[in-house]
């Protein structure tokens, strides 16, 4: 069994807050000599957490990237770590940040400085996947065996996400957060959010740029975010402004999610008193502060999450894995492939007919869209002892899941972990447009928020390489 050290980086650019975590992962293969490697991650060590900056700006709309990099160099120096040392890393920009104008000039000009890096623009469904696996929302499901939903409150919005049995089920986010409206040492408004603006309008209240503001004065809007954030887990009457501060979509919630747990700035303020509710010049100590005293508190169970304002990635790390070659099926041009960002299905959405299949398919290509048609690849487990009729609700349902793609001639990439590669491969051929390039391979096993990096054929072509970066959670 050979072990190795990787040198990891994880950055987290958010709306509100910058900042980075160096860490040592150990992996190991564990499989034996005479089988396809198996390499998992055996343990993790923070070796060095930065200071938390508040994310530069120009503007409203624009990152300042000359800042950070600052800021990422200034950290390595005092870790005493030169970013050649840095084998893999993630860069993650979240929230508003994501949404910002030059967001991939930042990611640009961040990426020297984490070696064979992931680096993920998350939208609002993928930054409360990544949120809740930080939180031990995910782990939480599995141990407890009910679902846990996980609420990560940053500077501009809410994510939420829905774990059941280790398994994302649901997905949502609000335009909900501490920096909604800034103060300066005078308690004096230098921001208002456009929604709150709205909602201070529609409430008749008296708030304007540059007002004096006190607790007293912002309670009754604090009251209504705070309404609204009950609602969100399906407690009490609906607000009237839940519609307006809804980012995307709300939860199904099909089913009654008895636990909680709390991620992001906010969830460090849950303190009954402090005697300077705007030292941090916003509404996040009162927000967090008001949510305490909510319904969510009192009727449902919330646990104590590994992390809050930092859960966030450690890092990258990676395993490989050599894929069997009698079950693949493949187009050749495509290759190879880096940094594909993984859509695992629950084994519920496998279980659905063919045209209910597509639906959620396409509903759940929505975690990964910011901007465009995302290329993913798309994971399922798949059967053991598949049926013909199951192979052909399969492939009927992944590209009718998937047309958008289709439209797009993006390449279609299909991992399964039963070793049924070569059928379903036959299956999505006769799907989709004739020589239309895609892959099908098995026995890989991968995660929501996992990236893939797939290479070219090897063994006279009957072995395609790939390597799985799993992004890894204080």
């Amino acid at each position: 069994m050979s072990k190795e050290t990787l040198l990891t980086v994880g950055i987290d650019l958010g709306t509100s807050t910058t900042q980075l975590v160096l860490s040592e992962l150990t992996v190991e293969n564990f499989a034996s000599a005479f089988t396809v490697p198996r390499i998992s991650i055996s343990n993790k060590k923070v070796i060095y957490r930065s200071d938390i900056i508040f994310t530069p700006l120009l503007n409203q709309t624009e990152i300042d990237a000359e800042p950070i990099n600052e800021f990422v160099a200034e950290q390595y120096r005092k870790a005493g770590i030169k970013k050649q040392d840095i084998q893999m890393g993630a860069v993650i920009i979240t929230g508003e940040t994501a949404r910002k104008a030059n967001a991939n000039k930042v990611l640009d000009a961040l990426s020297g400085y984490a070696g064979d890096f992931v680096v993920a623009t998350a939208g609002p469904d993928l930054e409360s996947i990544i949120a809740g696996k930080g939180a031990g929302a995910q782990t939480f499901s599995e141990s407890k065996r009910k679902p846990v939903v996980n609420l990560d409150i940053g500077g501009g919005t809410t994510n939420l996400a829905v774990f059941k049995d280790g398994e994302v089920i649901d997905t949502a986010c609000f335009d909900i957060g501490g920096r909604l409206i800034k103060v300066d040492k005078q308690q004096r408004v230098t921001y208002l959010a456009p929604k709150i603006q709205e909602i201070t309008r529609k409430k008749e209240l008296s708030l304007t740029i540059g007002d004096q503001v006190t607790e007293a004065t912002l309670k009754p809007l604090l009251l209504e975010l705070v309404h609204v954030l009950e609602n969100s887990v399906g407690l009490g009457e609906k607000s009237p402004f839940f519609d307006l501060l809804v980012t995307n979509h709300p939860l199904k919630r099909n089913e009654e999610i008895p636990l909680v747990t709390f991620s992001g700035g906010v969830a460090d303020c849950f303190v009954a008193e402090e005697k300077e509710p705007f030292k941090f010049g916003d509404i996040g100590l009162l927000l967090g502060k008001y949510l305490r005293q909510s319904l969510i508190f009192s009727e449902k169970e919330v646990l104590q999450s590994n992390e809050t304002i930092r859960a966030t990635v450690v890092g990258a790390g990676s395993h490989t894995a050599e894929i069997s070659g009698s079950t693949i099926a493949y187009r050749e041009q495509i290759l190879p492939i880096k940094n594909i960002p993984i859509l695992k299905l629950a084994k519920e959405d496998e279980e659905l007919a063919a045209s209910e299949l597509s639906e959620r398919i396409r509903e759940k290509l929505n975690w990964h869209t910011t901007e465009g048609t995302p290329q993913v690849a798309l994971a399922i487990r798949g059967d053991k002892n598949p049926t013909f009729d199951d192979i052909q609700r399969y492939g009927k349902g992944i590209v009718a899941g998937l047309d958008s793609l289709v439209k797009e001639a993006i390449p279609i990439i299909v991992m399964v972990d039963e070793d049924m590669a070569k059928a379903l491969g036959h299956a999505l051929s006769a799907n989709l447009p004739p020589e239309y390039p895609f892959i099908c391979i098995d026995s890989v096993k991968v995660e929501n928020g996992d990236y893939a990096d797939i290479g070219l054929p090897v063994a006279e072509g009957a072995v395609l390489p790939v390597i799985v970066k799993t992004l890894v959670f204080n």
